[in-house]
C-alpha cells in the first residue's frame, strides 16, 4: 500500500487548549479547531497555559528527529516574567540551571527592549501592581516538561505568560490564535534540511 503523503501543519495554539485531540473532562482540544487530517499528530506538546506554535505531522521520522534531544533542535519562546532579571540571572539561564536534579542545556536568552507585538490573551494575566515585569526571548535546544517556567522560577522570576514563536526554521508569523495552515514547499525544504533530510 502506498504510504500517505507527508503533511506538515502549523497551528497557533490558543491559551487553555490541550495539545491533543480528545479529553475525557471536556476541555478544549485540537479537535475544536480543525478539521485536521486524521493521521496527523502534534510534535511534542505545549501545556494548556502555553500559547503559540505547534507543528502537526504524519511524518514519524521527522517527529523523532525534532523531539530527540540528541538532535538539539531549537525552539524559541517569549516569556513574560515577574520583575526585571539581572544580568547575572540571565547568564545563569544561558549556562544552564538545575531543575529536577538535572542541568538544562545552554540556552540563548535575551531581554526584550520593547514589549513584543502579541495578540490579547482571553484570560487576563494576574499582574501585581507593585511588581514590574519583563519579556525574555529564550531559545532552548531541548524540550523538557514545563522547562521554561521551571527555569525562570529557579532564578526567582516566575513566568506569567509563555508563547512559543518558533520551532527550528518555522515561525508563527502571520498565523492568528486558533488558525492553522500547511507548510509551504520552501518551508518543508527548510524543515527537512534542519534535520539533515532531503526532500
Amino acid at each position: 500500500m502506498k504510504p500517505p503523503r507527508p503533511r506538515y501543519i502549523l497551528f497557533n495554539k490558543p491559551y487553555g487548549v490541550l495539545s491533543q485531540f480528545t479529553d475525557p473532562w471536556g476541555r478544549q482540544t485540537l479537535a475544536d479547531f480543525g478539521p485536521f487530517p486524521k493521521d496527523v499528530y502534534p510534535v511534542g506538546r505545549l501545556d494548556a497555559d502555553t500559547e503559540g506554535l505547534l507543528l502537526l505531522t504524519n511524518d514519524n521520522e521527522m517527529k523523532h528527529r525534532l523531539l530527540d534531544p540528541r538532535f538539539e533542535h531549537p525552539r524559541t519562546y517569549l516569556a513574560l516574567v515577574e520583575r526585571m532579571p539581572s544580568g547575572e540571572a540571565l547568564e545563569k539561564l544561558r549556562r544552564g540551571v538545575t531543575i529536577e536534579r538535572r542541568k538544562t542545556k545552554p540556552a540563548a536568552v535575551m531581554l526584550c527592549r520593547e514589549e513584543p507585538a502579541l495578540w490579547d490573551r482571553p484570560v487576563p494575566i494576574r499582574f501585581r501592581k507593585s511588581v514590574p515585569t519583563a519579556w525574555l526571548e529564550i531559545t532552548l535546544m531541548e524540550g523538557r516538561n514545563r522547562q521554561v517556567r521551571k527555569m525562570t522560577a529557579s532564578i526567582g522570576h516566575p513566568t506569567l505568560r509563555l508563547v512559543r514563536i518558533a520551532f527550528g526554521p518555522l515561525t508563527i508569523q502571520g498565523i492568528r490564535p486558533g488558525e492553522f495552515r500547511d507548510l509551504r514547499s520552501g518551508e518543508v525544504r527548510d524543515l527537512l534540511r534542519s534535520v539533515n533530510r532531503s526532500a
